[in-house]
């Protein structure tokens, strides 16, 4: 029987049209890469699985030019609120600088419709390519590209050429196992039930966390009247093998209200993992997401820390297409993500162990340990600004130290506009050269020595004054600009495309950038 071969070339293959591969995507075709998206399921997910994205994940968003398309299927959330053993609120966990990062702070979703406005701008864009039913078969790769095999259910099978191939194909990753590549962890026994239900009355913008140890629970309320529901079982409740019947959901859900069969949209049993592959990179293979690491909900970080990994790794994969940066900076992706994903991972377990003991004598004494320490108002701040996260900096990879923060988004007046712009959209989505109260000379100096980068460039008015001189100035209009870069004052600031500091110095003291950065192309003071 005769098989037809389509063949497809691009520049990136990225294997799994889940969040976290559209997402990818969507930010390597913001950056003029042409990719190819390959997905084992002939639709997108009917499955609501991810519920919260994070005010870096929309300004990731924002980035890849789908801020807007996003904002419509979130609810603008501030955080969690946790409850003691007798359901009473404990504190509330939110951001420490609300709308740092030009969005707010934690926001519930329902996958279904992310995965729906992702696809939508995948499909209509003409740098992509998009195969829904494509099974992945083979991966091979050499010095001079990869080669990613795929069946469809119609009996036609493909081929896609590239540079280079994302694995973003969930905890069961194919391209993981084709690479033979390990995880590290634990998978935890316990199973939940996770319930999630159309036509409730729950309208709050938080998560709500009950650490009651008789049923531990969950209540993550969306749009529309859209709720989550997650249940702690009882031994003989069920588990991962198990589709839970409609008795058990309107069971747990009776002490919170009536359910009928078609309010439920979904309803399956979970056992959580703390899990990382040993390896994210492979040759021309990279792991993204669930592919390169599992957590448990309690942090509400599994989408996000995917959302992250794209932010971190598409826009090098891009710099080294278009030739400035060597190779060598795709060895950064790891090296910059692992040690964040791991804490991460570890956080999460450490909330689960906290909130949702069973164990009826520790969580009376966990209780009357935070009925005690909150009366200290440093210590509150502590846990309702949620000072226990692990910070998303780095210390080694593509920078010089001591740089590696990230900068805020600030509203900022743009003297080039004439308008008040978030930060990002002032600066746009490449790198970016920052003179901090210094003069357009010495910007100008800087950006001589690194035009190979084509960074934007502005000058930061500093101390409440509108300096002349000539070139664009970027003016504080709420104390938030000052705020972020005060710590940079009399220096220039070399921002990476993904809002990270690469580089600060004074004027006339360009470091060596070569090395450091993994420019393609040497950098000359």
């Amino acid at each position: 029987m005769r098989v037809d071969m389509e063949s497809l070339r691009a520049e990136v293959a990225v294997v799994g049209a889940g969040p976290v591969g559209m997402t990818a995507a969507a930010l390597l075709a913001a950056r003029g890469v042409r990719v190819v998206v390959l997905e084992r399921n002939a639709t997108t997910s009917d499955a609501p699985k991810a519920i919260s994205l994070d005010d870096e994940a929309l300004r990731v968003y924002q980035s890849a030019g789908l801020a807007e398309r996003i904002l419509k299927v979130i609810v603008p959330g501030i955080g969690t609120r946790y409850y003691d053993a007798l359901g009473r609120p404990v504190l509330q966990a939110r951001a420490p600088q609300p709308g740092r990062f030009g969005y707010p702070f934690k926001n519930p979703f329902a996958q279904p419709d992310l995965e729906r406005e992702l696809h939508a701008s995948l499909v209509a864009h003409r740098g992509v390519t998009v195969r829904m039913g494509a099974e992945v078969t083979a991966l091979d790769q050499d010095g001079d590209g990869a080669e990613v095999r795929y069946r469809r259910a119609d009996g036609t099978a493909g081929v896609v050429h590239a540079a280079y191939v994302l694995g973003c194909d969930g905890g069961r990753s194919t391209i993981r196992g084709l690479l033979g590549v390990g995880m590290t962890g634990r998978s935890h026994p316990e199973s939940w039930l996770v319930a999630d239900v159309l036509g409730d009355h729950h309208d709050e913008r938080y998560g709500m966390h009950h650490g009651d140890p008789r049923r531990p629970h969950v209540i993550v309320p969306g749009r529309d009247g859209r709720c989550r529901y997650e249940f702690l079982l009882h031994e003989g409740e069920g588990g991962p093998d198990d589709h839970p019947d409609f008795a058990l959901v309107r069971r747990l859900l009776a002490p919170f209200r009536p359910i009928t069969p078609g309010q439920v949209e979904r309803a399956v049993i979970y056992r959580f993992h703390g899990l990382v592959a040993d390896r994210w990179r492979a040759g021309r293979v990279f792991l993204l997401g669930d592919a390169a690491h599992m957590m448990p909900p309690f942090a509400g970080q599994g989408l996000n820390s995917g959302v992250r990994d794209a932010a971190n790794l598409c826009w090098k994969i891009a710099d080294v297409l278009a030739g400035r940066l060597t190779e060598s900076a795709l060895d950064t992706y790891e090296l910059e993500r692992r040690p964040h994903a791991e804490a991460t991972v570890r956080l999460s377990e450490r909330l689960g162990r906290i909130v949702m003991s069973t164990d009826a004598r520790w969580a009376a004494r966990r209780d009357a340990y935070f009925t005690t320490i909150l009366r200290d108002p440093a210590k509150r701040a502590f846990f309702e600004e949620m000072r226990y996260r692990p910070p998303h900096t780095y210390r080694t990879g593509l920078l010089v130290p001591p740089a590696g923060t990230m900068i805020g988004q600030p509203r900022v007046f743009d003297t080039a506009t004439s308008s008040i712009r978030l930060l990002d959209d002032a600066l746009g989505t490449g790198w970016a050269l920052l003179a901090v109260g210094t003069s357009a000379a010495d910007l100008d100096d800087a950006a001589k020595a690194l035009g190979h980068l084509a960074p934007s460039t502005a000058r930061i008015a500093v101390d409440n004054r509108l300096p002349a001189g000539g070139g664009r100035l970027l003016v504080d209009v709420d104390g938030r600009l000052d705020q972020e870069f005060t710590p940079h004052r009399g220096r220039i600031v070399l921002l990476r495309p993904d809002h990270f500091i690469a580089a600060s110095w004074p004027p006339g003291h360009l470091p060596a950038l070569a090395g450091a950065l993994h420019l393609a192309t040497p950098a000359h003071a």
